[in-house]
């Protein structure tokens, strides 16, 4: 075969496979209905798995009936006791109801009066019947009918649900989600005890069919809103979802921004709340973290022991997480303004101490910044990769050895590893690890523009973050709203949290309807006893 001839043969294979997808076409499953032979049917299933060892095809015989039967499933996805329980037992043995058979409703007698599992759905297509297969469901074949009965038995291994890792708390609730999208929804249901709380589910990826729900409040959650979130999820077209990062990526407004335009969490209080303030969840099955949207700017400096704190020290934790956001931002590049430009700034002595220590430091302020960030990145990211006791020896033992080391070696002042230091606390000090890694690689850009210009260059790169951040939207809602554009009445749940009984109505720009969330009973004491006095 020429060469010409081959790559004519590969185009026509391409053009032929892109012919097949654009008109729904998959090599993968048959477009297919069953028939009516139980050998023919078992025999297309092994095909199709490629007789793999997970598919459990147990056969049996209705004796009532005198008819050969199977149940299909997937080893691993099921609760195994339900089938050989409300499955075999009820097949085998039920004789009963047996005597009402006829062939023209002896699924339906099976379906309403032997299974005693909760769900079961007739099945004919064979792609729909893998999916319920692949689903953790058991399918029931019977010889003689071109229909199955899809039973919902699953279960198999998952994680229980424990404590988040990611987001402690000192006072609150102790359960997180887990992998499995059933369970965190049960886990805001069981938050949010109204029918008014929707949940519409969908799949998305071609190979992985992975389960996304979306779940808002009707009436409280802008329609507007919810539908934008619907259609984009529907617009995804991919092979696979993983983890619901894929699906961050495919419906943020702006891709090419740094700071992070939907909210995420595994706890399940902070997302109820957010549905109550008229926010979409999107639940991802697979992932323990659940996306929110819209999200704000300010939402990322809040914590879920905010609300359950008193107002004055929630606010006072608050204003410190925001100072610890501006230090792991601009910290480095301070000093390297001060030290370089800006000495006059600095008092006498603390300018002598600085400069005998820098006397035997080769390299500018700028290059014994980037070097200690460099070093501090590189221990943070080995003590995250590596397994959690030796992780945790690396980075402590790491940071001291080597912050020591290149003190001593004359390669950085004991100032600058102060300052850097100081910095990398402040960054795990944020709560959002989303908005911390932001300001991690801003930090850089700052850093190289006070090296060149000082105090300007830190106040041009902060002007230029806040000007982006304007310009960002999160589902047509204003990244720094109530901030920016000023909503008074919002801004009681922003750097400051007022007392909750103050906070009468949700985030205007969430949701445009039922805006009031407190009632005037709900005041203090003191408030109702004043008011009661003056009547």
């Amino acid at each position: 075969m020429t060469l010409p001839s081959f790559w004519k043969m590969n185009r026509k294979k391409r053009i032929n496979s892109a012919n097949r997808e654009k008109s729904g076409q998959s090599n993968d499953i048959p477009q297919h209905i069953l028939v009516t032979n139980l050998e023919s049917n078992l025999k297309i299933l092994r095909n199709i798995t490629g007789n793999s060892s997970d598919i459990i095809i147990r056969r049996l015989m209705i004796e009532a009936i005198h008819r050969q039967g199977a149940i299909v499933y997937l080893d691993g996805l099921v609760n195994t006791d339900i089938i050989s329980e409300s499955l075999m037992e009820s097949l085998i043995h039920e004789k009963s109801v047996m005597n009402e058979y006829s062939k023209a409703n002896l699924l339906q007698i099976i379906q309403e009066k032997i299974i005693t599992v909760g769900d079961i759905k007739t099945v004919r297509q064979l792609d729909e019947l893998f999916h319920h297969l692949l689903s953790g469901e058991a399918i029931i074949l019977i010889d003689g009918f071109d229909t199955a009965l899809s039973a919902s038995t699953r279960g198999g291994e998952i994680r229980q649900v424990q404590e988040p890792s990611t987001e402690l708390t000192v006072r609150g609730p102790r359960d997180g989600f887990t992998e499995s999208i059933r369970t965190n929804t049960a886990l805001v249901r069981r938050r949010i005890k109204n029918p008014n709380l929707w949940l519409e589910s969908m799949k998305i990826g071609k190979v992985t069919k992975t389960d996304v729900n979306i779940m808002y409040i009707h009436g409280i959650a802008d329609e507007a809103v919810v539908s934008e979130v619907r259609n984009r999820l529907k617009k995804i077209d991919i092979d696979s979802i993983l983890e619901s990062g894929y699906i961050e990526q495919f419906i943020e407004d702006k891709t090419f921004t740094i700071f992070p335009t939907i909210y995420h969490s595994e706890r399940p209080d902070v997302i109820a709340a957010n549905i109550l303030e008229g926010r979409v969840a999107i639940f991802v099955d697979g992932t323990p973290f659940v996306m929110v949207a819209p999200a704000l700017f300010i939402q990322f400096f809040q914590a879920a022991e905010d609300y359950y704190s008193r107002s004055d020290i929630s606010t006072a934790i608050r204003f410190l997480r925001v100072i610890v956001f501006f230090i792991s931002l601009i910290g480095p590049a301070t000093y390297v303004a001060v030290t370089t430009f800006h000495q006059e700034m600095i008092p006498t002595l603390l300018v002598i101490t600085i400069t005998a220590q820098r006397e035997a430091v080769p390299f500018p302020a700028i290059i014994e910044a980037i070097i200690m960030e460099v070093t501090f990145e590189i221990l943070r990211e080995a003590g995250l990769r590596l397994p959690r006791p030796i992780g945790q020896a690396v980075s402590i033992v790491g940071a001291l050895v080597i912050g020591q080391a290149a003190v001593q070696a004359g390669l950085v002042s004991p100032a600058m590893v102060i300052v850097v230091s100081i910095t990398a606390i402040a960054s795990f000090a944020t709560p959002s690890f989303a908005i911390a890694i932001s300001a991690r690689l801003i930090r850089f850009i700052i850093m190289l523009l006070a090296a060149v210009l000082g105090f300007y260059g830190v106040m041009i790169g902060l002007i230029w973050i806040a000007i982006h951040l304007c310009s960002l939207r999160s589902f047509g809602v204003p990244y720094m709203s109530p901030i920016a554009p000023l909503i008074r009445k919002n801004l009681l749940d922003t750097v400051i949290r007022a007392p909750i009984w103050l906070m009468k109505e949700r985030p205007r720009l969430i949701s445009q309807k039922n805006m009031n969330r407190v009632g005037r009973a709900q005041y203090p004491p003191e408030i109702n006893k004043g008011e009661k006095n003056e009547d």
